[in-house]
């Protein structure tokens, strides 16, 4: 007898999910080691997404289980607010050891949501501590995905999160995304075509009037919105405009973060510093959900000359939960002890060499990746393009391998821990499913 015969699936509202479809055939997990989840039927599953691009260590490491175990003994919870412990500033330090230079000053929040609104409303309040208030407006960008909260769905740029949810925050303009298949279409890494984007910017200043402009957020790589990785010199061109007009400049690395590109962080792969940069996920290796903004030390200290007792009015209960912060300083050991960033530094040739020998399947229009993030994009050239992704990733379920699809593509993540005969499993399950399924 399956779990699910009985397992009462009426109460749970599942997040980002067909829900009717899921309760007709649901998938369960039950547990999971390394690289694999077991299901509730005892199929071992091979994990070609780190959870949501998040278990960067694996699963159930025990270095960092072991950590929050002897913490949530300890010391459960810490008030957050006038009180602190000891591991909130440990932690902290050791994340400012792996930020760019400058980038000093740590706050803690519970997801990559709450990193997001934490990094906009400090930038109002930076501004308006300048005595430039009128500095309101953001801009983002297409299939830019920064959170679910209002003002990261303001500055995101995917059509289904934001059309159910009204006018949004005023005062947000997009730039035009990146993404061009015909004169892009199986780039390696980071596209030659695409630099001229960057100027867009300008554009949308010169209409906006870029002394009202508080702060330009992007991902350095898109992530949800289908790994499109930015063209050469791009990057460094929307650094260079904000720099000009004085604006600052975020980037959410809650995907990036912590070794995704085989780096601490995108800025230090690309060597762009922002002004700002968010983190969650690999922050505590998913085991239990913690996020951060790293804010340049300027921003910080402008927002110290604040002549009320409370220089900012911001936190949350559970900023620098103290189970987390044990979490944190673990994943933080393991990813220096076991090698985690030279290990996707390694698999990165062998993970794009696997992902491009799809090229020429039926369907497969286009293939990007750089570090451990990749993803494979279809045309409806047979089939909607929009069947085919979730097809191929019940395909690849049903034969324990487990990707993600969103829309018309797929996305592939795995943990930093993956080997290459694990890379070749995943290449061999998708190009199965593919032949298979158009």
């Amino acid at each position: 007898m399956k779990l699910q015969d009985n397992l009462n699936l009426d109460n749970y509202w599942l997040p980002f999910t067909a829900n009717k479809n899921f309760k007709a055939n649901p998938k369960l997990l039950t547990s999971a080691e390394g690289m694999y989840y077991k299901t509730e039927d005892g199929r071992e599953i091979l994990d070609g997404i780190a959870g949501l691009w998040c278990t960067n260590a694996g699963h159930c490491h025990p270095k960092i289980v072991a950590a929050v175990q002897n913490q949530v003994a300890e010391l459960d919870y810490a008030t957050a607010f006038n009180v602190s412990h000891p591991k909130a500033f440990e932690l902290a330090e050791r994340v400012s050891e792996l930020t760019p230079e400058g980038l000093d000053k740590i706050f803690y929040g519970n997801s990559g949501s709450e990193a997001v609104e934490t990094a906009l409303k400090v930038a109002l309040a930076f501004h308006a501590s300048r005595g430039e208030g009128q500095r309101t407006k953001f801009i983002g960008r297409e299939k830019g995905y920064h959170g679910v909260n209002f003002g990261g769905v303001s500055v995101g740029g995917i059509t289904p999160n934001r059309k159910s949810f009204g006018p949004l925050l005023p005062g947000v303009d997009h730039l035009p995304h990146t993404w061009n298949p015909e004169h892009m279409a199986f780039s390696k890494g980071q596209p030659d075509w695409g630099i001229h984007l960057a100027d867009e910017l300008e554009k949308i200043l010169l209409l906006q009037d870029p002394s009202t402009v508080a702060a330009v957020i992007i991902e350095p790589v898109i992530g949800s919105g289908g790994v499109i990785v930015p063209p050469k010199g791009y990057l460094e061109r929307i650094r260079e405009i904000c720099t000009k007009h004085n604006i600052l400049l975020i980037f959410d690395e809650v995907i990036t973060g912590f070794g995704r590109l085989g780096h601490p962080f995108a800025a230090n792969r690309f060597s762009v510093k922002p002004d700002m940069i968010c983190m969650a996920k690999g922050l505590t290796s998913a085991m239990i959900p913690m996020s951060a903004v790293a804010f340049d030390n300027s921003i910080y200290d402008q927002i110290m000359t604040a002549e009320t007792p409370i220089e900012l009015f911001h936190g949350y209960t559970y900023s620098g939960h103290p189970v987390a912060c044990a979490a944190g300083l673990a994943s933080l050991d393991v990813y220096e002890e076991d090698g985690l960033f030279e290990n996707a530094q390694e698999m990165e040739p062998i993970f794009e060499e696997a992902l491009h020998s799809l090229q020429g399947l039926n369907q497969v229009m286009d293939i990007r990746n750089i570090g451990l993030m990749g993803a494979v994009h279809f045309n409806s050239d047979g089939m909607p393009a929009t069947e085919v992704a979730p097809k191929v990733f019940q395909h690849c379920y049903e034969n324990d391998v487990l990707v993600r699809f969103s829309a018309d593509y797929l996305v592939i993540s795995p943990s930093l821990i993956v080997q290459a005969d694990q890379i070749e499993r995943i290449a061999n399950a998708l190009k199965k499913a593919i032949n298979s399924v158009t």
